[in-house]
């Protein structure tokens, strides 16, 4: 343990640890002896999307209230991005905030949802609806927790960090499920420093939203039906939507559009999907409610070439609706 872990842990009162079935059974009492926490309070919930929400947040505040959690305990979370985000709304709501540390053991936790002070849960059919802005006293890295994972949560990852090289670096362009293990800590850093610049996403952090507005819409719906898409597969299709639209509107070449449409059979392999031209409309119902929206106008955020994104665009409905017709289509067609 380092020396920065070492005084987060002499100045907490009690150690919980959130974790999720499927991770529990593989890294919770490794990661208790690595950190010498043996005596945490172990609070397991269930895996998936589905349990993002605020019933399993309640079970957690109880929890916390049941072994006299004060405002010095401390939180680890260790999971996905669901557990990171969970875990750390459920932190920074309890006693109005109690500290929390993120040990994200999925690709797409490590490179994104573990980093950078955003937490949520899912609400009213919404991604992320009920959340804060808060940091984590820090988040550990170990990738020898990607040995147990399976490689359709690797491709998911591997789509998140594609979306920095578009926003932000063209040689992440290039990964695969080869090379990726090389850039994993370069994506962290570049999202570190977005944050850094913009905490609170009043402006270039929106960038990191990149594929996400589409994404989130379509990871929304099918969540509802029988195949759910993980985040990466759903931001994979968004991405898709965005540099559609990228090109339509800004400019963009359209080969960075058609080098994407090459990469997606192997973001999506292993991904189970079942969209037709029917599920347009209940897709763009999602749209009303994204959280980047002013008014019920959404607002996307595309790219005039790589390494040049464009916030705050405002797209005509129809459009919209094109983007996701051209989505559907490549889709049917993998």
């Amino acid at each position: 343990m380092n020396d920065k872990l070492q005084q987060i842990f002499d100045k907490t009162s009690k150690v919980f640890i959130l974790t999720d079935e499927n991770v529990a059974q593989f890294w919770l009492p490794e990661i208790e002896y690595w950190l010498n926490c043996k005596n945490a309070v172990e609070i397991v919930i269930k895996a998936g999307e589905q349990h993002k929400n605020l019933q399993t947040v309640q079970r957690i505040w109880k929890i916390l209230m049941k072994h006299y959690a004060d405002r010095n305990a401390l939180l680890i979370n260790l999971g996905g991005g669901v557990v990171t985000d969970l875990g750390g709304f459920a932190a920074s709501t309890y006693k109005r905030g109690i500290k929390f540390i993120n040990v994200p053991t999925t690709l797409l936790a490590m490179v994104d949802a573990a980093i950078g002070g955003k937490t949520g849960i899912d609400f009213g059919g919404g991604k992320n609806q009920i959340g804060t802005f808060a940091e984590s006293e820090g988040f550990i890295i170990y990738p020898v927790f990607l040995k147990t994972l399976p490689k359709r949560e690797l491709l998911s990852g591997l789509a998140e960090m594609l979306k920095y090289g578009f926003i932000a670096d063209a040689k992440l362009l290039e990964i695969n499920l080869e090379n990726y293990r090389q850039f994993i800590t370069h994506a962290g850093e570049i999202k570190r420093e977005i944050v850094k610049q913009d905490p609170v996403e009043k402006g270039l952090r929106k960038i990191l939203n990149f594929g996400h507005t589409l994404g989130h819409a379509i990871e929304s719906y099918c969540l509802t039906t029988d195949y759910p898409l993980l985040h990466g597969e759903a931001v994979a299709l968004g991405m898709l939507g965005a540099l559609w639209l990228s090109v339509k509107q800004l400019g963009l070449d359209e080969s960075v559009l058609q080098n994407f449409e090459n990469q997606l059979p192997m973001l999506l392999s292993d991904a189970e999907i079942s969209l037709s031209v029917s599920n347009i409309e209940p897709i763009l119902s999602y749209l009303v409610h994204d959280k980047k929206n002013k008014g019920e106008k959404p607002q996307f955020v595309l790219i005039e070439a790589v390494g040049k994104p464009v916030w705050d665009v405002e797209v005509e409905p129809e459009l919209v609706k094109e983007s996701l017709l051209y989505i559907l289509n490549k889709v049917s067609c993998q």
